[in-house]
């Protein structure tokens, strides 16, 4: 609920505006501060809500206040105050510890706390004319600043010319990446498939014989001639 547009601001409740029989008639011991507590203050019927915070008077003015110390028209007649110019800022050169190091040798100073003396009794510092911009030599015909963007190329891109220049590199680059794919999926040769497609030779059978028996010679022969016992040999096998 919002009050009108002329009402003044709804300042904090106190005791004597608190009528009896309203919602935050308080029994027994009051204090402003219970009036002052979000968690404790009921609402009005029919008025905005107040708020918890002190405020200062009417009188009290917001903002920062500044004097005002100019003194008006006559002030302006009688006095003539004018800005005063700025020197010169003489820029302190570096000190010259070089000079200085030859300097306190000379005077026969070796050791670090004697170099410190001398640097705070001979200031030396550097000369105005030592620069080091001074020894670049800018050419005549220099230019500064930004060089100028190329102009737009309009033709190639009404032609798509850019799209076809990036569908080429990513063709080129599916076809790279499908060889090194396909290098990688190569499977290698092991024992096993080497012997499947080159099977070694299969050895000959043959039959167990007591070594010393090898060699001897049949004691009994029961065919008539040599020529029957090859005919029956050949027959068999």
């Amino acid at each position: 609920m919002a009050s009108g547009s002329g009402a003044p601001p709804r300042r904090p409740l106190s005791l004597g505006e608190v009528e009896p029989g309203s919602e935050n008639e308080r029994l027994g011991v009051a204090r402003d501060s219970m009036l002052r507590n979000r968690l404790i203050l009921k609402a009005e019927v029919g008025k905005p809500q107040r708020n918890c915070y002190t405020l200062p008077g009417f009188d009290f003015s917001y903002g920062l206040y500044i004097p005002r110390t100019d003194g008006g028209v006559a002030e302006a007649i009688g006095h003539w105050n004018t800005v005063k110019p700025r020197t010169g800022l003489v820029q302190k050169m570096p000190r010259d510890f070089i000079t200085m190091n030859r300097d306190a040798l000379k005077a026969g100073y070796t050791t670090a706390h004697e170099f410190n003396l001398y640097y705070k009794d001979k200031d030396i510092r550097r000369k105005g004319d030592d620069n080091h911009f001074k020894s670049i030599k800018i050419p005549a015909d220099m230019t500064f600043g930004i060089t100028s963007r190329p102009c737009t190329p309009f033709l190639d891109l009404l032609q798509h010319k850019y799209q076809e220049l990036w569908m080429e590199q990513q063709r080129a680059l599916t076809a790279t990446l499908r060889m090194e794919k396909k290098k990688n999926d190569k499977v290698r040769e092991t024992r096993t498939t080497l012997l499947r497609k080159h099977p070694p030779p299969a050895k000959e059978e043959s039959f167990w014989h007591l070594p010393h028996l090898e060699k001897v010679g049949p004691h009994l022969s029961t065919f008539p001639d040599p020529g029957a016992r090859k005919k029956a040999f050949s027959a068999s096998h």
